[in-house]
């Protein structure tokens, strides 16, 4: 009996943590989630990057990293959770080549325990080299419109 008891502890504890890993995913996949389940898509360059090449059309501009490397997570994620429409929509981050939204998203899926949090493979270029439209450069937080 406790053999089986903690078997299934066991089990338990392994589906909680498999379900707070950082999903790394692809454009298709990132374009399903936003049609699907109404991914909120975050691209966390810099201003100067989205100056650059734009933004994805409908994602949120919000800084993580500045121009030194530095961030202050705790700040960034109070901002996310205002712009997220329920502790379960799914978030999908985005940088330049992948890099920085990978460490962004291990970092809350580690240090805070969020869910649904995702990074695009490879950041935004795919998108751009894919022909993909991107949208200017537009202030404050709030998504660029078409």
């Amino acid at each position: 009996m406790n053999k089986l008891l903690f078997l299934f502890s066991l089990m338990i504890h392994t589906q909680l943590l498999s379900a707070n890993e950082l999903g790394a995913i692809d454009i298709p996949q990132m374009l399903e989630m936003k049609n699907k389940q109404n991914a909120l898509i975050i691209d966390i360059r810099t201003e100067k990057e989205w100056a650059e090449t734009g933004t994805i059309p409908h994602s949120v501009r919000l800084q993580f990293f500045d121009s030194r490397g530095s961030y202050d997570a705790e700040q960034w994620l109070s901002e996310m959770e205002k712009l997220r429409t329920s502790p379960n929509q799914p978030v999908v981050l985005v940088c330049r080549s992948g890099n920085r939204s990978e460490k962004a998203g291990n970092l809350l899926v580690q240090t805070f325990g969020l869910d649904n949090i995702n990074h695009l493979q490879n950041g935004i270029q795919p998108w751009i080299q894919a022909g993909y439209a991107t949208t200017q450069h537009c202030p404050g937080l709030l998504a660029c419109k078409q």
